[in-house]
This record gives structure tokens, sequence and C-alpha cells, in this order.
């Protein structure tokens, strides 16, 4: 007997975001027919604790939304693993990488099981194209995040 697919549903990610007060919460002024159309632009993912989101040096331009769970960005050196951060609810990852075409500048491991929505760039080119309210809205959300993170000097170091 194969286990039943999890269920997920665009509006569980709509209030997630709208319901965060962490500095890095995106603000996206979308509607539900809104959400409707970028729920064909996302990927769902869920994700369990332990599991690595996305590794330090790698060049995926992967861009992810966090609809519930905890996860911890850190940075890997020769010697040690520094947490830099934890993102939970309502945020993004990978928007440095998603920007910037730069290595991933951090590590993100999975902290418990964790429901995310991945927007790859070619998609994010769909929607700019067929939906440029909704893509200039999304960008201008994450543009707000990586500004607060790199205004936040703990936070700064978190951009992925």
């Amino acid at each position: 007997m194969s286990a039943a697919l999890p269920s997920f549903d665009i509006q569980d990610l709509a209030r997630a975001m709208s319901q965060s007060h962490a500095l890095d919460a995106v603000p996206l002024n979308l509607g539900p027919p809104q959400w409707k159309v970028l729920a064909d632009y996302l990927q769902p993912i869920q994700m369990q604790a332990g599991q690595t989101l996305m590794e330090q040096g790698t060049k995926d331009r992967m861009l992810y939304l966090v609809e519930s769970g905890n996860l911890t960005v850190h940075y890997e050196d020769a010697k040690e693993r520094i947490r830099l951060a934890m993102v939970g609810p309502g945020s993004v990852l990978g928007e440095g990488a998603f920007f910037s075409h730069l290595p991933r500048s951090a590590t993100v491991s999975v902290n418990n099981p964790s429901r995310l929505w991945c927007l790859t760039p070619l998609r994010f080119r769909e929607l700019s194209t067929r939906h440029p309210e909704i893509a200039l809205e999304l960008v201008m959300g994450m543009s707000a995040v990586l500004a607060r993170r790199m205004y936040n000097r703990p936070k700064r170091v978190a951009v992925t």
C-alpha cells in the first residue's frame, strides 16, 4: 500500500504569508484569484526533518516560499558550521541566488516537517510574460525581504 501524497492548497501559503510578523516575511498584496494563478507556476514540496533544502556553493537558482515548518540557514567553512538564521512560515529562501545568478551563500537544513512552494527561473519568466502584475508583486515582496535582511546585520549573511 502506498502512502497518500499530502494535499497542498495555495491559500495555506497565502495565510502563512499574511499572518507572519517575522522580519523576513514576504509582503504580498494578492487576492485569492491571483494566488490561484500564482499556484500554477509554483511546485509544492514536502520536506522532512534532517533534509537539506540547498547547499552552499551550488549554482541552483530555485526560489522557495515557506508555508510551514522551520529551517536553519548556516555557513560552513573548513573548521565549523555556523548557524546564521532560522526561517519559518511566510518567508522566502533562495532570493540571493535567484536575483544574482551567483552560487548559494549558505546551506539550508530542514528542522521539522515543512511545506514549501518552489519557483524556477523559467516558470518566473513565464509568469512575467503572462501575468506581469503578479510577477511584479512577487519581485517587490522578495525585494522587501532582501532589503530588510541586508539592513539587519545578523540577517545579512543569511541571504541565500
